[in-house]
């Protein structure tokens, strides 16, 4: 066992482990730590806790001090020196007239490293505008090409739902998600009623998708042949929340589907929820 701190980098982001160098450190602290990047500010989210040794990315890096008040003064300059930053990242890509978005900046602690988001539609040309960057600022210049989910996530906004986004609001880290998701919860794949604001599928389709996983292993799927207590017949409908069927039985083609619980029922040959070519085609764009 091996005692660490989570430290968090932003708002909402990935947690990582750090040495607290004997320590006591209790959540919201500040801590500055040495990561890949640089010098970085964090905040504590997880307090000093014992781990096993194997979840830990090894060498596990200590934290070169919890956080002063020169500190905090230092991490209130930088904010404010990414809001300029950010403007004329702005202005000189309109001069530049390049096809890219600005979405957001990070000043490393120690100044060493300027990191400029943008999202564009396809492959830009920024090398000119990075000398330009670079001769101004005389440190590390890296731009990043980020996809529209981490754009949601840079941003925030609210959903369909009415709520902040899961993204910018609590989630760490993306999920993946499928279309194959969306059909196994009976949805429709109407792409405007599937997909959040940033026209991808929407991170809460993982939510419940372990349950739903589990009531199809118990519950006939549209297209199953089955035994009732009136005959054999094959599921037309099922709702997987309530358990209840709908079954056209084979000896009475003319009459109508009648209503059954999943466990009034025996499977005798299962279907499967697969999506056809057209489907695959219409929303493969979704997933990405």
């Amino acid at each position: 066992m091996i005692e660490v701190i989570g430290v968090r980098f932003k708002d909402v982001g990935k947690v990582y482990y750090f040495s607290p160098k004997g320590n006591k450190i209790v959540p919201k602290s500040g801590v500055v730590v040495e990561t890949a990047r640089g010098i970085e500010f964090g905040e504590v989210v997880i307090a000093n806790k014992m781990v096993n040794e194997d979840d830990v990315v090894q060498p596990l890096k200590s934290i070169m001090r919890v956080a002063d008040k020169n500190d905090y003064n230092i991490l209130e300059k930088n904010i404010q020196k990414e809001k300029e930053i950010f403007k004329l990242f702005s202005e000189k890509i309109i001069a530049h007239k390049l096809q890219m978005k600005p979405i957001g900046v990070e000043y490393t602690f120690d100044g060493s490293k300027i990191m400029f988001y943008f999202t564009a539609e396809s492959r830009v040309d920024f090398r000119e505008l990075v000398k330009e960057l670079a001769s101004v600022y005389r440190t590390r210049i890296e731009l990043r090409q980020i996809g529209v989910r981490d754009e949601a996530k840079m941003l925030g906004g609210l959903g369909i739902c009415g709520r902040q986004f899961c993204c910018s609001n609590f989630l760490g880290e993306f999920q993946p998600v499928s279309i194959k998701m969306a059909k196994e919860q009976s949805l429709s794949l109407n792409p405007t009623k599937i997909s959040g604001t940033c026209g991808r599928l929407m991170c809460c389709l993982k939510y419940e998708q372990d349950c739903y996983e589990e009531l199809l292993k118990v519950t006939p799927k549209v297209g199953a042949y089955v035994e009732t207590a009136q005959g054999r017949g094959i599921v037309e409908d099922a709702n997987l929340l309530t358990g209840i069927i709908k079954v056209k039985l084979d000896k009475n083609k003319e009459a109508p589907a009648i209503l059954l619980g999943r466990n009034d029922v025996k499977i005798l040959r299962d279907a499967q929820i697969k999506l056809n070519r057209d489907e695959i085609a219409a929303l493969k764009n979704l997933e990405d």
